[in-house]
């Protein structure tokens, strides 16, 4: 039996330890992972005490980073990566180009040399898969729009990031530092007796990853659920579940080897795949609990590799480096979200979600040095600004759940600015204060309601009626509901493609976030009878709640939760009715029992059964519990 156990000891020791001081984060109301970065210090070579394996912790956090693309890509279709290629392609090009100058510039006035510069921008401009899809999850956000988005546009920093990986050892030996070249393009000389040089290499590179991307779609697309449903058949729960881990690691780790791409970028490709079998909800399910315990492990080992000295012997680079990190990144990413058309609640989050860097930045470092292009001060201050970057990334997110309401309120033009322009100037100040409310709007009265004599948006001539907040797959299906027995409703809605079809059917909207009062205030709530409250973001929900309750205490009010915490919540801040997909499913089963063994007439069922909604969405989708939309 041996005695030496660095596996087993790095393990233990990250995930106890982990757990100790997450618990007392999350105690002090603060993400458990702020908990995950100190134990990793704790464990590391630059504090007293137990030292953790500094060569098994990297690996057994990609391993976390493997599965958690694996579940993402569970739950992103190509259709989804295609439906937001128009800004996060050009997005996220811009932003790196963006940040990647401002780290040159840093680097410059360091006196750094033009390679080592370069290495430390694009180390700056590229965020951290793991930190990224934590917060979304965290905050149900994975599936909508904004969610879309932002996992598209890491998606296209990755690949930028692979092809920066062989871009860089070519610089290097171009100017003579090393000589690393591209395995597959030495090949390719070799055989042809040519010299590619850069043009050639970045040719290679792009085959390469085409191949890849070709072989998982044409090949990966037919065998890989083909082989789960084979598995499934078998009824062994142990052996799907192997199956599920053994496609998503090998996938990756043949991905990597024989395509050069990443690992990650590989298991995503694998999940995406799998994506379009039935059998991907449960594979998710399977793959979750192995996805958080090595996930944790990551962020561990990002935190053994920090030393906490160098906040005091270099401060001023540190804080110019959060600086780009935090503030520059955050504002190139809001702005060109912006000239997209895209709502300020969208800009916002993507702003939170790119405010950090991670493993591709300590790739990029390791390279840098290795190369001796990027001094090992830039690799410290790297690990620095990704600690404090990651610490700081809830706290990102909070302040911008904060602003969203006041720029929302003051920019409350800017969703779908052509249209309520339209809308604006086509409305005279009656021209839809006499229309009843049974009565649909035409598409241009369908972007507000009315327009003061200035300009000014004003309020609905709606009264005794029911507002709808967020029109997703659930409140598409309470809109289809009140709009079939004739209730006089309006929906409050950011997302540009919901506020166009619900236009296309003249129901009545109101463009913007249902936080801010000044949105709120143009629905009228002060004389409607009901307000259903139907995103699945718990802490905009409550604002929406306590906006409305101080507004008309009267108000019927009905949210959604997917957990006890959020039910508890959203009840503090005044919500009478909160419902959860699994027990509405729990009650669905019981009343159909109750139908059986205590002989409860059908008919008292069938009675309460909403109408069928007019988009054909599945009746279960009210149930389901998945926050997949608003």
């Amino acid at each position: 039996m041996p005695h030496e156990t660095p596996l087993i000891s790095t393990i233990v020791g990250g995930l106890v330890l982990a757990f100790i001081l997450g618990t007392i984060a999350h105690r002090f109301r603060m993400p458990p992972l702020v908990g995950y970065l100190f134990a990793g210090i704790l464990v590391g070579p630059h504090t007293p005490g137990f030292v953790a394996d500094q060569g098994l912790a990297p690996e057994l956090a990609e391993i976390g980073v493997i599965l958690l693309m694996f579940g993402v890509g569970l739950h992103f279709s190509l259709k989804d990566l295609l439906s937001v290629r128009g800004i996060a392609v050009p997005g996220a090009i811009v932003q790196i180009g963006l940040a990647t100058l401002l780290g040159w510039g840093m680097g410059a006035m360091m006196g750094w040399p033009l390679g080592g510069s370069l290495v430390f921008g694009l180390a700056l401009s590229v965020a951290s898969t793991v930190v990224l899809l934590k917060a979304l999850q965290e905050r149900r956000l994975v599936e909508t729009e904004r969610g879309k988005i932002a996992v598209g546009w890491l998606i296209v920093e990755d690949l930028a990031m692979v092809l920066a990986l062989v871009l860089i050892p070519a610089f290097a030996s171009i100017s003579g530092e090393a000589s690393h070249a591209d395995p597959l393009a030495v090949w390719v000389e070799h055989m042809l007796g040519l010299d590619f040089g850069i043009g050639g290499i970045i040719a290679v590179t792009l085959f390469k990853v085409a191949l890849f991307v070709g072989v998982m779609l044409v090949i990966g697309g037919r065998f890989i659920p083909w082989t789960l449903h084979h598995i499934a058949h078998t009824g062994s729960r142990e052996l799907f579940r192997l199956g599920v881990l053994a496609i998503a690691l090998g996938v990756a780790f043949g991905a990597a080897k024989l395509f050069g791409v990443s690992l990650a970028l590989g298991a995503f490709f694998a999940g995406m795949v799998l994506a379009e079998s039935e059998l991907s909800h449960r594979a998710a399910q399977e793959s979750l609990p192995l996805r958080d315990a090595f996930a944790v492990l990551f962020f561990v080992s990002v935190g053994m590799l920090f030393d906490p000295a160098i906040v005091l012997t270099n401060p001023l680079p540190i804080l110019g480096t959060v600086f780009i990190i935090v503030v520059g990144k955050s504002i190139a990413a809001f702005v060109i979200v912006r000239m997209f058309g895209k709502s300020v609640s969208t800009a916002l989050t993507i702003s939170a979600s790119l405010a950090q860097i991670g493993e591709f930045s300590f790739i990029l470092a390791e390279l840098g040095v290795g190369l001796k292009l990027l001094p090992e001060e830039g690799r410290d201050l790297i690990l620095a600004g990704a600690i404090l970057s990651i610490i700081l990334n809830p706290v990102m997110f909070y302040l911008c759940d904060r602003l969203a309401p006041k720029l929302e309120a003051r920019l409350i033009r800017a969703p779908g600015a052509a249209v309520e322009t339209a809308a604006v100037d086509a409305a005279k100040p009656s021209s839809s204060a006499g229309a009843p409310p049974s009565q649909p709007l035409s598409n241009e009265e369908a972007a507000y309601t009315s327009a003061g004599e200035d300009g000014e948006l004003a309020s609905t001539k709606l009264a005794s009626h029911s507002v709808v907040v967020g029109c997703g797959r659930v409140g598409s299906l309470v809109v289809a509901n009140l709009k079939s027995s004739g209730v006089p409703f309006l929906v409050i809605e950011d997302s540009e493609s919901r506020v166009g079809e619900l236009m296309k059917q003249g129901v009545e909207v109101i463009v913007g976030n249902a936080a801010s009062p000044k949105v709120t205030a143009l629905a009228n709530l002060a004389a409607a009878k009901s307000l259903v409250v139907a995103i699945p973001n718990a802490f905009e929900a409550g604002h929406v709640i306590a906006n409305a309750r101080a507004v008309n205490p009267g108000l019927l009010v009905l949210a959604r939760a997917s957990n006890d915490a959020e039910i508890e919540h959203l009840t503090k801040m005044g919500a009478d009715t909160v419902i959860m997909g699994e027990r509405e499913i729990a009650f669905g089963m019981l009343s159909r029992l109750d139908q059986i063994h205590y002989h409860v007439p059908v008919e008292t069922e069938e009675s309460e059964t909403p109408p069928a909604p007019a988009n054909d969405i599945p009746p279960d989708s009210t149930i389901d519990g998945k926050p997949a939309g608003n």
